[in-house]
């Protein structure tokens, strides 16, 4: 599904080269529940944002599908990006004067999905999360937990076949942050590819392998089942200064 090869992103800060990424090599088979740690600015969301197609790799390879990313225009990127990914992030990024069903049924309006099906597909789409009472509340009418629901709902509406999940249950109390982690459990074992950046270990010990960077680097990798605190996945590493 996603093959890194030697993927670099730096970045110029006044004469200054900052590698957020350093060299990473990685292979994420299809249906893999994968888990990305570090200590904060260990390149973590850089990660995220470059396997996503938000961003862009400064060298290496870059293959989603079998396919080489790398060289693509941001059209044929946004193309790809909106047929093969979905987003949740810490924060939602809802469209405050939207109902629910409005902002699931936005990335279609973009892919140019008929008025008609849109609605049916976003219905569809609160329903399988357990939101159909919901759907005419806009964000500030909605817990913090239905509107990561939502989310959930809305990068799942177009068929990815991959799932980015940026600290999903970091705003969430703990019932709603299991009841979001369930959903994504649901969607990976139906066959999506899932990638989550967390700072918790209750969270990564869900994932079938975690993965820890450090300064840019994969320097360690574990079955989920294997994790048992931040100071064992951290113990000997720098804490670099990149995000």
């Amino acid at each position: 599904m996603i093959e890194l090869e030697d993927v670099w992103r730096t970045y110029r800060m006044g004469g200054e080269e900052l590698h957020a990424l350093a060299g990473v090599d990685l292979d994420v088979p299809a249906g893999e529940h994968l888990a990305v740690m570090g200590p904060s600015g260990s390149g973590k969301s850089t990660l995220l944002n470059v396997v996503g197609l938000l961003d862009t790799a400064t060298r290496g390879r870059y293959r989603l599908d079998g396919r080489e990313v790398t060289s693509l225009d941001d059209d044929e990127r946004s193309a790809l990006r909106r047929e093969a990914i979905g987003f949740v992030f810490q924060s939602y990024h809802l469209v405050p004067r939207l109902d629910a069903l409005g902002n699931v049924a936005l990335p279609m309006v973009f892919a140019g999905v008929p008025r008609a099906e849109r609605l049916e597909r976003a219905e569809a789409a609160l329903e399988r999360v357990g939101l159909a009472d919901r759907m005419h509340h806009r964000p500030a009418e909605l817990s913090g937990g239905q509107r990561q629901r939502v989310c959930v709902a809305r990068a799942t509406v177009m068929g990815p076949r991959l799932l980015l999940a940026d600290e999903p249950t970091g705003n969430l109390d703990s019932a709603s942050g299991a009841r979001v982690l369930e959903l994504l459990d649901e969607l990976n074992d139906a066959g999506l590819t899932l990638i989550v950046v967390t700072h918790d270990p209750a969270v990564a010990r869900r994932a079938d392998r975690v993965i820890v960077l450090d300064d840019g680097r994969l320097v360690r990798q574990l079955a989920g089942r294997e994790v048992v605190d931040l100071a064992q996945l951290f113990a000997g590493l720098g804490g670099g200064a990149k995000r």
